[in-house]
């Protein structure tokens, strides 16, 4: 199997401060359609680095759906969050590296064997990158206390995250309450992808709606976040692409901040 030690490298965050900045923000297409979903990518294509296709649009599209990615010249993010058994997994996985996806999320929680079973086949393609998801944004503590989880979700974050680097994973998705204890955990020659990021004092809390453990740009980034996933405040926004732009110029802020 190959060796994903250098995935952060490999996925070339570096360069000038806004283009660095700009590859770091990843926009989901949670739209209904095709055709909605190529116009919004289309106008916010110049101020992000990654379109996410998600279950809704890839159950309704399909394929159809990563080519809006590739038309842009963008990476695809492929969020089917895989979790079943190991030779199913390995399939798909497959499947979608055939599809020249830059990136693809898995279960933690699926195992160490599916896991294992997903690394082996994303290792054959050079390009594309596996994402294993930790816990979900939408489940606090509480929730994870009544699945029986033992533990603050951010320990049980960090378990799953080391399991699956044990079965040769090295990109993880997780909030950004987490990060730092990722980084301490796994080092830095770990992808860590954050969604919940919401903007300015809500994102402390109301602006969270189903996702409860949420925090700024800013603040992922310098907690060790490397790519951001930000849907809602900019697909929402009543000038999408200002709002892009603006989360961009926060993250080059934040990356490399001004001399005094």
């Amino acid at each position: 199997m190959a060796n994903h030690s250098s995935v952060r490298q490999r996925t070339s965050l570096g360069g000038g401060s806004l283009d660095e900045a700009r590859r770091r923000l990843v926009f989901p297409l949670d739209y209904a359609n095709l055709d909605e979903a190529r116009a919004a990518a289309t106008r916010i294509a110049p101020s992000i680095g990654v379109l996410k296709v998600g279950l809704e649009l890839f159950v309704r599209e399909g394929p159809r759906a990563v080519e809006i990615g590739k038309s842009l010249g963008l990476d695809v993010f492929l969020d089917l969050k895989l979790h079943d058994i190991p030779e199913t997994v390995a399939r798909a996985v497959a499947g979608a590296a055939a599809l020249g996806v830059r990136y693809l999320t898995v279960h933690a929680a699926g195992g160490t064997e599916m896991l294992r079973r997903a690394a082996n086949e994303a290792a054959r393609s050079q390009d594309m990158i596996l994402l294993a998801v930790t816990v979900l944004t939408s489940l606090d503590d509480g929730d994870l206390a009544a699945q029986g989880v033992q533990g603050s979700a951010s320990e049980h974050v960090v378990r799953l995250a080391q399991l699956a680097r044990g079965a040769g994973v090295h990109g993880f998705v997780a909030s950004p309450h987490e990060v730092p204890a990722l980084r301490e955990a796994l080092g830095r020659g770990e992808l860590i992808v954050t969604p919940g990021i919401r903007l300015g004092p809500g994102a402390g809390g109301a602006q969270g709606e189903d996702q409860k453990r949420i925090a700024t740009p800013s603040a992922a980034i310098s907690a060790g976040a490397d790519l951001l996933v930000v849907g809602r405040p900019i697909r929402d926004a009543a000038d999408p692409l200002t709002t892009a732009r603006s989360i961009v110029q926060e993250i080059a802020h934040t990356l490399h901040p001004p001399r005094p």
